[in-house]
């Protein structure tokens, strides 16, 4: 792995960082893949995973200037899609462990699709999340058109997507965009404190919830209370539920 990608572990929380000062963390489909083996292999260890950027920017998404061909007549934009970015945030999408973003400066195009397919999202007040595409003939990818209809309605995704204008942090959280709002100082801090907490908790049952929160998004409610029942079964079968069953019969706190 280049260095493109840092890791940084303490205790059982993993850090993955985007290194790219010179393109503000712009992304290349090799910065892809290796961000999608990374994560992949830290949550075999981690109990939880913080992804962050720099003070200037999370990410400013895909560096358009390393994915242009010479040759543009036959370039087809959406190859990189299915090849680097789509298996990404799947990836994402299906981890068993926590994911945090910790948002600096810029969160934009597939770097904003990122950092808020997270399941808790931090950001500092002069942070702030931008839906380009529109301004280079594209349309929003990396799952943003699905994220921003489930996290703020279509009536304020379309506005995101179609005036492709900043949306500041303070306006995100108001929306209902991202988790925490905090001083531009206190990101990472906030970010660590969060997965340390989440470190210590039930490991299987939040695999768990992951998996039925993601499905619930895209079921409906008769479908939604079959997959808990499936679920449940399946979380009732756990280590983690008889300390949690033992720690509240004994009225202590658990220990996962």
């Amino acid at each position: 792995m280049s260095d493109s990608i840092l890791i940084e572990r303490a205790g059982a929380v993993s850090t993955l960082r985007l290194n790219d000062p010179a393109s503000m963390n712009a992304l290349t489909p090799q910065m892809a893949h290796e961000l999608h083996n990374a994560i992949t292999a830290e949550a075999q260890s981690a109990r939880a995973i913080v992804l962050a950027g720099s003070e200037r920017a999370f990410s400013t998404g895909a560096n358009l200037k390393a994915a242009m061909p010479a040759d543009m007549q036959n370039f087809d934009v959406g190859q990189t899609l299915e090849e680097d970015y789509n298996p990404l945030m799947l990836a994402i999408r299906d981890l068993p462990v926590p994911l945090i973003s910790a948002v600096q400066g810029a969160a934009a195009g597939v770097g904003a699709s990122i950092a808020l397919a997270c399941d808790i999202i931090v950001a500092g007040r002069s942070a702030y999340f931008l839906e380009a595409f529109a301004r280079i003939g594209l349309i929003p990818d990396g799952g943003a058109t699905w994220l921003l209809n489930r996290a703020v309605g279509r009536v304020r995704a379309m506005e995101m997507m179609l005036l492709a204008e900043k949306i500041p942090a303070p306006q995100a959280h108001d929306w209902g965009l991202i988790t925490r709002l905090t001083e531009d100082d206190a990101v990472e801090e906030t970010a660590q404190s969060i997965a340390q907490q989440l470190a210590r908790g039930p490991r299987r049952s939040y695999a768990l919830i992951r998996k039925a929160a993601w499905q619930a998004a895209d079921a409906d409610f008769a479908t939604a209370l079959e997959t808990e029942r499936k679920l449940q079964k399946l979380a009732g079968e756990t280590p983690d539920f008889a300390e949690g069953l033992a720690a509240f019969q004994e009225k202590r706190a658990a220990r996962f």
